[in-house]
């Protein structure tokens, strides 16, 4: 896919890596719609560094959480651009929690925004995904395929997410593509960002830490492959093998 002149959708694209991928999907041409929740000054960053680049975004505030929120968010990316080619689910919560401490609250919150949400996006823009020929690209982590018990709730959410991008691969085909991306350390922990970091090179293979463009790279690549669907691309350095 040639992404000039594109649309793309970038759930929780204010921060973190969600900054990163909208960063560059703009670098790559695509006009971008920047999501977030309660990250408003953050979102209105990335739209203002895209802008004076040259580039077209938009900041939209809704919550994933709630299907009214997802349906919402792709109506308004339809009603501004009129077309969307990529959406790319990136919104996340990521709580450290016991696995006895989990509360039933709790539990819905992260499922709605870790699962629920790509879903029902997915659904509502199915129909301009296969007008424009595009694709959705899903954002996981390596809890989709290891047991992490302090987050027993977010890792069970991305495995979903996981098995959900290989049904919506074939629910959708051929007009739609849909992959994954599963990062590994690409960032300090949240809180710890300028902080000297330790903990990052001695959980890799490769000679170096992992980055956020890491992950941007990878997005590019499946975009950019026609013949790719389906398909998950780990970006951990090597990480699960250790």
């Amino acid at each position: 896919m040639e992404l000039q002149g594109r649309v793309a959708l970038v759930t929780g694209g204010a921060r973190r890596v969600g900054r990163a991928l909208s960063l560059g999907l703009a670098r790559a041409g695509a006009r971008v719609v920047v999501n977030f929740h309660e990250s408003g000054a953050e979102a209105a960053s990335v739209v203002e560094e895209i802008r004076a680049a040259g580039g077209e975004a938009i900041p939209v505030r809704a919550d994933l959480g709630v299907v009214d929120g997802a349906r919402g968010l792709i109506e308004r990316t339809g009603s501004e651009f009129g077309r969307l080619d990529v959406l790319v689910n990136s919104a996340a919560v990521f709580v450290r929690r016991p696995f006895a401490d989990i509360t039933e609250a709790e539990w819905d919150r992260v499922l709605a925004i870790n699962l629920k949400g790509p879903f029902f996006l997915a659904q509502a823009a199915a129909p301009l995904l296969r007008e424009a020929g595009g694709a959705i690209v899903n954002i996981g982590d390596l809890s989709a395929l290891q047991a992490w018990p302090s987050f027993a709730h977010h890792a069970i959410a991305k495995a979903g997410l996981l098995h959900m991008t290989r049904v919506l691969a074939r629910a959708l085909a051929p007009a739609v593509r849909v992959n994954a991306i599963l990062p590994g350390n690409v960032l300090p922990p949240e809180g710890h960002e300028g902080e000297d970091w330790a903990g990052g090179q001695d959980r890799v293979l490769t000679a170096r830490e992992g980055q956020p463009e890491d992950v941007v790279s990878a997005l590019l690549y499946l975009l950019g492959g026609d013949f790719l669907t389906g398909e998950v691309l780990v970006v951990d350095g090597g990480r699960r093998l250790l």
